[in-house]
């Protein structure tokens, strides 16, 4: 059924919630939520267990992940009870990569900066997509100018032409933190250290006050430049 899907016209007008309850009814238990475990995706994960307490969820393990994002995972896992899916980068290729250019390589040049992103993330990412016709992310428009564009549902070219959802795509930073508040959402300590995004360790550094949300995120990089790869557009 990959590509086959037809999105609905209206969809753009619906809440985030409506959006989350048609990807169940459409999808069932080929889509799944992807978490960072970012603000965004704790939002997503409260409201989605909320529509399905089985809903799929899946994280990706880059293994240079901050603590404080491996608390608030263990913190959500107890609180929704959710089977959590993780995966994990080919241990052979890491060893592979690191031997042959450095633990710290991303901040050698960009382009090895996205071999390092690609091994720890894009390949285990597309292993976890195999087998479903939709994944959720929590991906926003306001946050970088590389996702200006993004639909709360549009075809996934990147990765097999399945459909990408993004239900917070037209939310503020304020409506995220909002729900997490009102909800009682745990989310990761980081953020009150002044990390509105949060990465792998090494590739993650807390904002400067007038910087945008994702400032933090490979801030040696053009802005233009700062994409892992999972967001392929």
């Amino acid at each position: 059924m990959k590509g086959n899907r037809i999105i609905p016209e209206d969809l753009e007008a619906k809440s985030a919630q409506e959006v989350l309850k048609w990807a169940q009814e459409e999808f069932g238990d080929k889509v799944a939520l992807a978490s960072s475990f970012g603000a965004e995706d704790v939002v997503l994960i409260d409201m989605l267990v909320k529509v399905n307490p089985q809903a799929r969820i899946f994280t990706i393990d880059t293994g240079r992940l901050p603590q404080e994002t491996y608390d608030v995972m263990d913190k959500v896992r107890e609180k929704y009870k959710i089977n959590l899916e993780v995966y994990y980068p080919d241990t052979h290729t890491v060893e592979e990569m690191v031997s042959q250019h450095g633990f710290n390589l991303f901040y050698k040049s960009v382009e090895l900066r996205k071999l390092c992103c690609k091994v720890r993330k894009v390949v285990p990412l597309g292993r976890a997509l195999q087998d479903l016709e939709a994944w959720i992310c929590g991906l926003r428009r306001e946050q970088s100018v590389t996702r200006t564009e993004v639909k709360k549902a549009e075809i996934d070219h990147a990765h097999n032409a399945i459909i990408k959802i993004n239900p917070l795509s037209e939310w503020t930073e304020k409506q995220v933190w909002d729900y997490i508040k009102e909800n009682d959402v745990p989310y990761n300590a980081l953020h009150d250290k002044g990390y509105p995004s949060i990465g792998c360790a090494p590739c993650t550094r807390a904002v400067k006050p007038g910087e945008d949300v994702r400032a933090g995120r490979w801030w040696w990089e053009p802005p233009e430049k700062k994409e892992c790869g999972l967001h392929a557009r």
